[in-house]
């Protein structure tokens, strides 16, 4: 099993990997055109034949956050550590592009945190997260949990993540 930057090649897997939790609403639905343009922030998990088995994205908000969305792993491939080596692909990126602190939007809290996550309240988050969040057709009645992972001590996260609420972000 491979962790590699997806391609344009990828997309079609992609799309069904993310399509296959939307349709369980647990995921946001994604379309080809989101994809195409978004690819450059897609990680993918390749197996030995060479088959797309996961996908994750590193979305960049600021100078010093990150979120870690479109995780999903295919269901014969779950339980594997795909799912693991993708988030630690996702904060491996975010630490090579200096963003101190990556954050996620999840019902697989004990997942996450097993990955190093704590949990933080949604409101602590910037409110231009929340523009996706509209087209979910579970909004605005959410139960995604927020979580995050720092590389200040998470206090300090909070304090960031606040501050970029103060300047609009």
């Amino acid at each position: 099993m491979n962790i590699r930057p997806a391609r344009v090649g990828d997309v079609t897997a992609i799309y069904e990997l993310i399509r296959e939790f939307a349709d369980r609403k647990v995921m946001i639905r994604r379309s080809m055109g989101e994809l195409y343009e978004s690819i450059r922030e897609f990680l993918v998990a390749v197996d030995a034949d060479g088959r797309v088995v996961g996908c994750a994205a590193l979305h960049v908000f600021w100078e010093d956050l990150a979120e870690l969305k479109c995780l999903a792993v295919a269901e014969g491939a779950q339980g594997t550590g795909i799912g693991r080596k993708l988030v630690d692909a996702c904060w491996d990126q975010a630490t090579e592009l200096e963003i101190d602190s990556v954050f996620a939007l999840t019902y697989a809290v004990g997942f996450f945190e097993r990955c190093g996550y704590v949990q933080i309240d949604k409101a602590e988050l910037p409110h231009k997260i929340w523009n996706e969040c509209v087209r979910c057709p579970l909004f605005p009645n959410c139960k995604e949990t927020a979580l995050i992972r720092s590389h200040k001590p998470i206090k300090a996260a909070e304090t960031a993540v606040e501050g970029l609420e103060l300047i609009g972000v």
